[in-house]
């Protein structure tokens, strides 16, 4: 009942979204069925998703109702402390020169500041450069464990069985990877997992 169906045309939306494909997988079957291969393993994921439920092989628009009325130019504008984020801002070169200019050399993009940029509209570049102090120091304390994206689950999994079986070994978390991701469900780490092995 648990045994993983082939990924191709014929397999159900339930069966697709309950196991666990590699990106390669599914980049393979756009390419069979003729789909936009483009995008990380979300978007891949969402865009066979759409198409096994409704036959549609348009790529899915994200956040179509959230259109940017903006029209500043991230790219090109001259920025200074008190210019404002707006919906359209976009994480450039030019972007990256003012910040290295305000901050030092050291600055550099990660994926915390970067969703904190997009989700404060409105904010001034200096706030921003306060922000990404505090995230700096957060993460030179260890005060919070590292941000691993969604897409990365393997990361994730191995990352929350160490965290949760200090005293285990590494090869013992890749083991009950190599099992849960074979069956039916999500991919997220459980204590309950450890009785995979057992079975």
């Amino acid at each position: 009942m648990d045994k993983r169906p082939n990924l191709n045309k014929r397999i159900s939306p339930k069966d697709f979204r309950e196991f666990y494909w590699l990106k390669e997988e599914l980049i393979q079957f756009c390419r069979a069925q003729g789909l936009r291969t483009s995008g990380s393993k979300i978007e891949i994921t969402e865009r066979i998703d759409k198409f096994l439920k409704t036959g549609d092989k348009e790529q899915i628009k994200t956040n179509s109702t959230s259109k940017s009325t903006s029209k500043f130019d991230w790219k090109n504008e001259k920025l200074s402390l008190e210019t404002k984020i707006t919906d359209n801002y976009k994480s450039t070169e030019n972007v990256r020169e003012f910040f290295e200019q305000q901050i030092g050399k050291h600055f550099k993009f990660n994926v915390k500041f970067m969703n904190w940029m997009k989700a404060n509209t409105g904010k001034t570049l200096e706030v921003a450069i306060d922000e990404w102090e505090r995230i700096r120091v957060e993460k030179k304390n260890n005060t919070q464990a590292k941000d691993i994206a969604p897409q990365f689950e393997y990361n994730r999994y191995l990352r929350d069985f160490l965290v949760d079986n200090p005293t285990s070994s590494r090869a013992l978390g890749i083991k009950l990877w190599k099992i849960k991701k074979s069956k039916r469900g999500d991919n997220i780490y459980r204590k309950d997992d450890l009785k995979l092995i057992d079975n």
